[in-house]
């Protein structure tokens, strides 16, 4: 018993050796500590510092002064120390380190940890109808129906187009058939005078119709004006009196007359101003 206690005091440290090491940690300057005095040495300020590494100036001072938890956790803060040391040119590894050591160790160990911690993938809105989606796919097909329509349109107009007539029947020669011609449409029937040739004949009775544009006044035989404005596009107009009427037409080849049920033709040539007067009886020009 009495060599194995002599051999634990000649392992054990000496209270000399201990106060050695504690005299040597407290000498030893904090992470701040050196990171300030790096930059004062090496003539920056602490905005030049800012501005160099995009840290915030209050987050350098809180560095400087070891005040590690304005940086918004230790992800940030070795971030702080590396761009802090890199610019006033300290080992910003070795710093890096001494702060794992004094925090709890690098990320690295705790990557892991967060992986398992991490809980399952939640898919929002689970177990409800996807509103939001289903108006797309709505939207989606509505334009694509729409394009598959133009496009079968251009198509199927495009192949009626460019399709050749047949060859008549027994055609030996191989020449291709004309194309049959359009349709004429026929020409719009000219106004009945049936209703004008009714009117008893002890009447005058004038019926225009406007084939251009023309400005028309008409006057019966008691000096009454019964028209006076702009006729035009097939628009008509009926007068009736016991003695006469008195016309003045602006522009007479616009102009069509049925007088006494009798067709008169055109009143005139175009731009023609043309005064005409007509009583019962056969149509004459006053």
């Amino acid at each position: 018993m009495t060599i194995g206690k002599s051999r634990d005091r000649e392992n054990a440290p000496s209270s000399a050796e201990t106060s050695d090491e504690a005299v040597q940690a407290a000498d030893t300057p904090s992470i701040g500590r050196v990171l300030s005095t790096a930059r004062i040495e090496a003539g920056l300020t602490v905005d030049q510092v800012s501005t160099a590494t995009r840290v915030r100036v209050p987050i350098v001072h809180a560095v400087e002064e070891d005040d590690f938890d304005r940086c918004g956790g230790d992800f940030y803060a070795r971030g702080h120390i590396r761009a802090i040391a890199r610019a006033v040119g300290v080992d910003g590894e070795a710093l890096i380190t001494r702060y794992d050591a004094a925090h709890g160790g690098s990320p690295a160990s705790k990557r892991p940890t967060q992986l398992i911690d991490s809980g399952p993938i939640k898919v929002p809105g689970r177990g409800r109808p996807n509103w939001a989606a289903a108006m797309v796919a709505a939207i989606v097909a509505v334009v694509a129906l729409i394009g598959f329509n133009l496009v079968s349109g251009k198509g199927d107009h495009t192949g009626t187009g460019s399709a050749s007539a047949p060859l008549p029947s027994g055609s030996g020669t191989g020449s291709v058939a004309p194309a049959p011609s359009p349709a004429v449409q026929p020409p719009a029937p000219a106004p009945s005078a049936a209703a004008i040739a009714a009117v008893p004949a002890d009447k005058v009775t004038v019926k225009l119709v406007a084939e251009g544009t023309s400005w028309v006044s008409a006057v019966d035989g008691g000096g009454k004006s019964l028209f006076q404005n702009n006729i035009s596009g097939g628009q008509d107009q009926t007068f009736t009196d016991p003695k006469q009427i008195k016309l003045v037409i602006g522009n007479g080849g616009a102009v069509h007359a049925y007088v006494n049920g009798k067709d008169l033709g055109l009143l005139g040539k175009d731009g023609q101003v043309v005064h005409v007067t007509y009583t019962p009886g056969d149509p004459q020009a006053g």
